[in-house]
């Protein structure tokens, strides 16, 4: 077995450890590593800074870290977000400074597939008003209700985005005989995984025209920014759902809310959020549009969650961090800003490196 102690001389940061606080199984890999992370909840840059400007490696979930916080890493190696989207950090900069940006990509694509048909199903047979119905004994008005539900077999679903949890979707959404089709940023990219999957690839534009069902997996990038905005809700067919597991700034959440209320689309099942904020340390009722309509299904940013997935992106975060530290580059699809030049000389990834500690844990 490897000997990690030489880990221990580095100042490792842990950000949001009130709001996402470690779990045992992290805990207990970083002693593994003989990392001791100091753990920090810091949301704002001036508050950040004083925790971070000497830190050698920096974990962060749900945190912002902007060119303001970046600017000031002096010897950082490392920025391990400890999840998949990257769009709260100022990633270039990083770049330029020399400090790998590294994420956890594949850690949830389970977890988010079957949220997404969760809302999907909970959104098709009206599950929420139902309960309402049941808990205040309106047994007649539930019946009245399961009299428009639409049968799912038959009916198109259209995926945006078609990496991994848009596949594990398409999985799934088969069994329930849901004809499948999808678009993706890149249109040369190779159609064997569309073919295997019974996915007809189409453009955007035939996914809003023809789907009952929109389901968005994208990045938020500065392109897909309100992707769905006031003119793609109206070239969306008249009574379709509208799904978002990904990032909430892909919607217009005003237009949205005006499609709703006007009752062009038939309802909304979103987990994420451009206008609320679900990582607060202070919690209350929201205030939003959104809150107010009957045919949405809400969720506070919950997809990713599982025993499972939370012990993936602990891993995978934490090793990211291990195998910077000792002198390797990471795993290539959990580098975020590939074109990096490291700070201090990276040797070749090394397959090895991990491989004896699968069976201590």
């Amino acid at each position: 077995m490897r000997d990690w102690s030489g880990l221990q001389d580095f100042r490792v940061v842990r950000l949001n450890a009130a709001l996402f606080p470690p779990s045992a199984y992290e805990t207990d890999l970083c002693r593994q590593y003989h990392l001791t992370p100091i753990l920090a909840e810091a949301n704002k840059p001036d508050d950040i800074i004083p925790w971070v400007a000497d830190c050698d490696a920096l974990f962060a979930i749900s945190v912002a870290l902007p060119a303001t916080v970046v600017e000031k890493l002096e010897r950082c190696r490392v920025i391990s977000r400890l999840g998949t989207g990257t769009d709260k950090i100022a990633v270039d900069l990083a770049t330029q400074r020399g400090i790998l940006v590294t994420n956890v990509p594949y850690f949830c694509v389970e977890e988010q597939a079957d949220h997404t048909m969760a809302l999907l199903l909970s959104l098709a047979r009206q599950i929420p008003a139902m309960s309402k119905a049941m808990a205040a004994g309106e047994f007649g008005h539930a019946r009245n209700l399961s009299r428009v539900n639409q049968r799912l077999s038959g009916r198109t679903l259209g995926l945006v985005g078609f990496g991994n949890s848009a596949r594990q979707v398409a999985r799934r959404a088969q069994a329930f005989g849901l004809k499948v089709i999808a678009t993706r940023r890149n249109p040369a990219a190779p159609n064997q995984p569309a073919q295997a999957l019974g996915v007809r690839m189409v453009d955007l534009d035939t996914v809003l025209r023809e789907s009952d069902y929109v389901s968005l997996h994208l990045p938020l990038t500065p392109e897909t920014r309100h992707i769905i905005d006031d003119q793609a809700v109206r070239r969306m067919k008249p009574g379709a759902f509208l799904i978002n597991t990904a990032r909430g700034a892909l919607v217009d959440e005003a237009a949205l809310v005006s499609a709703l209320r006007e009752g062009r689309l038939g309802g909304a099942g979103l987990d994420t959020f451009e206008q609320i904020d679900v990582f607060t340390p202070d919690e209350a009722p929201p205030v939003h549009p959104l809150l107010e309509l009957d045919n949405v299904v809400l969720t506070p940013h919950v997809a990713a969650g599982s025993v499972q997935s939370g012990q993936a992106v602990s891993r995978g975060g934490i090793e990211n961090v291990v195998a910077i530290l000792s002198g390797y580059w990471p795993l290539p699809e959990n580098i975020v800003n590939g074109g990096v030049v490291p700070r201090y000389p990276l040797q070749e990834h090394d397959p090895t490196l991990f491989e004896t500690e699968e069976a201590v844990l």
